[in-house]
């Protein structure tokens, strides 16, 4: 019996995706920056698709934190809540600390090695360019791929859900200092060499330094009473 294929995606379905994907990348990059109003008629002529896929779009945003939808007028976007930013920072700081010793015990892949060197290779042409919003999806995959270099697949997958949060902190924080790229960039070959050499403690001194620079300092750690 040959294999059956899965049926293609409706044209509708289709068309909220797109919809979806483009407004939450104008979000996240801060084009649609917090508190901007936005309509469906406003999406659906940009777009050029009726107002149902953006309604669904919006639907689906506002599940996400990043729309709050009002009816008859539209949708805002919703400003990053105050103590988020301090929170994205102390879960990214966990998952990566704890991703450096467990790579301090099984040592950093040459595979991962490469793809967090190409990565840090592509984030100093975007230095150059002065490139904000594809600098913070590189370095958010930079990140990410320290995580996900440990093995620990459930790390992975959870820090990949702060992948969002994280882009929009980044390009907030960038936007007014594009001076900082090449420091990221260089700060990032800092930790990789840390990783290679297996010091999880100089790993997880240097993140802390990293992030404070960048995005302020996150809420203190709790004192250890042992």
């Amino acid at each position: 019996m040959p294999p059956t294929s899965r049926p293609a995606p409706s044209r509708a379905a289709s068309a909220a995706h797109t919809v979806y994907a483009m407004t939450k990348e104008l979000i996240l990059t801060g084009e649609l920056p917090a508190g901007s109003l936005i309509s469906e008629g406003e999406i659906a002529e940009r777009v050029r698709v009726s107002r149902t896929p953006v309604r669904e779009a919006f639907l689906r945003l506002a599940s996400e934190d990043l729309l709050a939808l009002h009816p008859k007028r539209g949708a805002v976007v919703v400003p990053v809540p105050p103590g988020e930013a301090a929170d994205v920072l102390e879960l990214r700081l966990a998952l990566e600390r704890s991703a450096a010793e467990r790579l301090a015990r099984t040592g950093l892949s040459a595979g991962h090695e490469e793809e967090l060197r190409e990565l840090i290779a592509r984030q100093r042409a975007l230095a150059e360019a002065a490139d904000v919003d594809a600098f913070a999806a590189a370095d958010e995959a930079f990140h990410r791929g320290i995580v996900e270099a440990s093995g620990n697949r459930l790390a992975g997958r959870f820090y990949a859900t702060l992948g969002d949060r994280q882009r929009r902190m980044s390009v907030s924080a960038l936007r007014v200092r594009p001076e900082r790229l090449a420091l990221l960039a260089d700060e990032h070959e800092t930790l990789l060499g840390h990783l290679g050499a297996g010091d999880a403690p100089a790993f997880a001194a240097a993140l802390l330094d990293h992030l404070t620079a960048t995005h302020g300092a996150p809420h203190p750690p709790v004192a250890d009473k042992r």
